[in-house]
This record gives C-alpha cells, sequence and structure tokens, in this order.
C-alpha cells in the first residue's frame, strides 16, 4: 500500500517541478517569437461575434501567448519517461514497481493526450498567424469538431475491438450491453467534453478545473486498484497545477487548444476506463456547466428570435458581464469543481 501511494503521489511532484522548470523557456520562446493572437475578437458557435467578450477580454488576446499547454503534456511526458528509464537502466523491486506505463492501464491515454495535444499544437500555431481577411486563423469550430470525432472514432474503436469492451455502466444499476453502439457513445462523450473547452477564458479557471477533475479521477483510479492509471491521472494533476502556476492572473501564457484538446480527449479515456463515463457530469460539473450554457444560449436565440438567457455564454463570462471580477468567478468556479468532484468520488465508491 504504501508503495502504491508513493508511485501515485511522487510523480505528481516530479511533473509540477518539472513544468516549473521547463516554463522559463517556454515563455522566452513564446515571446520572443510573439506566438500570439495577432487581432483580437472571438466568434461564437453560431458563427457570430461575441461583443461583450470582446470587450472584457480583447485588451489580452494581443499580448498573451498561447501554447501554454505544453507544459502540461511535456512535463507529463517526462515524468513517464524518466520513470520508465530509470526502471530499465535501474531493474530494483522497488523502481520496476514504480514504473506506471503499463499496456492495460496508460498506453491509450498516454496516446490520446500525445497525439490531441500535437493537433491542438498544430491548431494554435495556425491561429498565430498573420490574419488573413481581417480573421485569425486556425481550424474552424466544424473542422475541430471533425478532429475530435476522429479521435473518439480511433479510441472507440480500440475500447471495443480491442479491449473488449461492449458495455457502459448505468449509476446504481447494471452494466448495459450497447455492442458496436459503444463506438458513437464514446464518440459523443469525447465531443461533449470537447465543447467545455470553451472554460479556458478566464485566467486560472481552465487549469484549475482541470487539476481538481485530474486528481479526483487519480484517486477513483486508486480506490479501484488502477494504480498506474492513478499515477497517470496524477502526473496529468501534477503538470496542470505547474500550468496554473503561471496562469493565475496575470496570466503569463493561455492553455489553448495544445492543452484543452488534450485534456478533455484523454478525460474521456480515463472515464471509461474507470466504468464511471455516465458519472462525468456530476465529477466535471464545471466542464459540463459549461457546455450547457452554451447550448441554451444557442437555442433560445434560435427559437426566441435571438432573444438570450445569459449576457454572453459560457455563463463564466456572463457572471463577469454583470460585474463579477474575474478572480472571484475563477474562485467560486474552484470551491464548486471541488466540491463536485468529491460527491462524484463518493457516488462511485458508493455504487461500486
Amino acid at each position: 500500500m504504501m508503495l502504491s501511494i508513493v508511485k501515485v503521489f511522487a510523480p505528481t511532484a516530479i511533473a509540477f517541478f518539472l513544468g516549473i522548470a521547463m516554463t522559463p523557456v517556454l515563455t522566452h520562446y513564446l515571446y520572443k517569437h510573439r506566438l500570439w493572437k495577432k487581432k483580437s475578437g472571438k466568434v461564437a458557435p453560431d458563427g457570430r461575434d461575441t461583443p461583450i467578450f470582446n470587450k472584457l477580454h480583447a485588451h489580452k488576446e494581443t499580448g498573451t501567448p498561447r501554447m501554454g499547454g505544453i507544459i502540461i503534456w511535456a512535463s507529463a511526458l517526462l515524468t513517464i519517461a524518466v520513470i520508465w528509464i530509470i526502471s530499465q537502466i535501474f531493474p530494483t523491486d522497488i523502481t520496476t514497481k514504480l514504473d506506471f506505463l503499463s499496456r492495460n492501464q496508460t498506453w491509450l491515454p498516454l496516446f490520446t493526450l500525445l497525439v490531441a495535444s500535437g493537433l491542438g499544437l498544430v491548431d494554435d500555431w495556425l491561429q498565430i498567424r498573420e490574419p488573413k481577411d481581417g480573421q485569425n486563423g486556425g481550424l474552424s469550430f466544424s473542422r475541430r469538431l471533425v478532429v475530435v470525432t476522429a479521435l473518439g472514432l480511433g479510441a472507440g474503436w480500440w475500447f471495443y475491438y480491442k479491449l473488449g469492451v461492449s458495455t457502459i455502466h448505468i449509476p446504481f444499476g447494471a452494466d448495459l450491453e450497447v455492442g458496436v453502439w459503444l463506438i458513437p457513445i464514446f464518440i459523443g462523450i469525447m465531443l461533449a467534453l470537447f465543447s467545455s473547452g470553451v472554460i479556458d477564458g478566464i485566467d486560472g479557471l481552465s487549469g484549475g478545473i482541470m487539476s481538481i477533475i485530474f486528481g479526483a479521477y487519480a484517486g477513483i483510479a486508486f480506490f479501484q486498484n488502477q494504480i498506474d492509471l492513478a499515477a497517470f491521472c496524477a502526473v496529468i494533476m501534477g503538470g496542470t497545477l505547474a500550468f496554473l502556476w503561471f496562469n493565475i492572473p496575470p496570466a503569463r501564457f493561455y492553455m489553448s487548444e495544445t492543452g484543452i484538446l488534450g485534456l478533455t480527449t484523454t478525460l474521456t479515456v480515463v472515464a471509461f476506463l474507470t466504468d464511471s463515463a455516465l458519472w462525468l457530469p456530476i465529477i466535471a460539473f464545471p466542464l459540463f456547466i459549461t457546455s450547457l450554457s452554451v447550448v441554451i444560449q444557442l437555442v433560445s436565440k434560435k427559437l426566441r428570435h435571438g432573444r438570450k438567457i445569459f449576457l454572453v455564454a459560457p455563463v463564466h463570462h456572463h457572471f463577469e458581464a454583470i460585474g463579477w471580477p474575474a478572480a472571484k468567478v475563477v474562485m467560486r468556479y474552484w470551491v464548486v469543481g471541488i466540491i463536485t468532484a468529491i460527491i462524484g468520488m463518493i457516488l462511485i465508491l458508493l455504487d461500486k
């Protein structure tokens, strides 16, 4: 038990300090090459401008670099690699047991993290180029959905055909046999989580929420005796906390697509590996409510002839628009995220 605890917590600390150590190098590169949007402005999913958001944040978007999410996946990857190399060079009982790179628990989420983060990095690079026709570059919202769908298709196929998973657990009920329908269900959940990526809109918000969620899943995996997966989730939490250290207002950089795409897609894989996908609305409640607020806003504007529910969606920007300081919004989201993550963990443990 003691070694398992060390196996989970030691990589968390290592990833955090590695992330802190590599940040000055990344920061120098991002600012030297001015890797931020060349034109401020944000477009809503319905294709319209968001004047309230642009009024609140335009002064930040053209002077704060993107690609800060590199800290998260780079520190996680480096931590995993260092521990694996040590176990190979010095193969003792302790070093071998501390290695958590395993085919049945961590290969798939690690692969998903790296592929999705790499695709997000490409999108970020396109966005910081000189704007064409008055618009920033980067993939359109519909093309991003295609990318996430392709990732979900690949991961869902792996779960069904390679891992033999054909059921989905119903909370406080039996496992429901869905057969090949597991793949579209997987894609749907991954798309839903990706849509919550708009939470990356206030300094410190996405980093805090994501570290809480992955910390919760580290605990869930640990109590399910998936120690390697618990260590993997914890190492992501450590890297995310390192990012958060520099993203607290005033942000040194933004997480952007290379961070949010990697984290949301990986979270989907982790949820299915822990058989808790349908518990996500509670464990990741801030993400869920973020996506839901956007959907509610779009439906309202469509059915009520342009009338809106919120001043601006997602809802955390609505709170800003009504006068809440950004720090108050972020801190209260963190508090809600911690409480709902704890509730979700308790319910999952009771469910088992």
